[in-house]
């Protein structure tokens, strides 16, 4: 990988992603997705994951790297159609730290 942090590269995919929000949905798939709102990028979102998980059970790590850059951007894209920014999650995480998983999600409402 390059210079940039991972950070970085999410900043900028996710300001590409706003970029496209409101264009033409028949020349940018992002926009497509954004224009179908939570509903039509939930569903690819889960897609995704699940083949995140394929690839883990049967594919190998290069087609776990493939699909979680996929599972990634569409991550990002619901942020967007959400209005949640990469900022906010990572503050949320930072939250976090320190903090056993368990701890952390017997701490939350049922």
């Amino acid at each position: 990988m390059s210079d940039q942090s991972t950070s970085d590269v999410l900043a900028k995919l996710f300001d590409v992603i706003e970029s496209r929000r409101g264009a033409d949905a028949s020349s940018s798939y992002t926009a497509k997705l954004l224009a179908g709102g939570p509903p039509k990028i939930g569903k690819k979102l889960s897609e995704e994951a699940a083949e995140v998980t394929i690839a883990a059970l049967s594919e190998g790590k290069d087609a776990v790297t493939a699909e979680s850059a996929d599972l990634l951007y569409h991550l990002l894209v619901m942020w967007a159609a959400m209005d949640v920014k990469p900022e906010d999650v990572y503050a949320e995480l930072a939250k976090r730290e320190g903090i056993s998983g368990i701890d952390e999600k017997n701490s939350r409402p049922n």
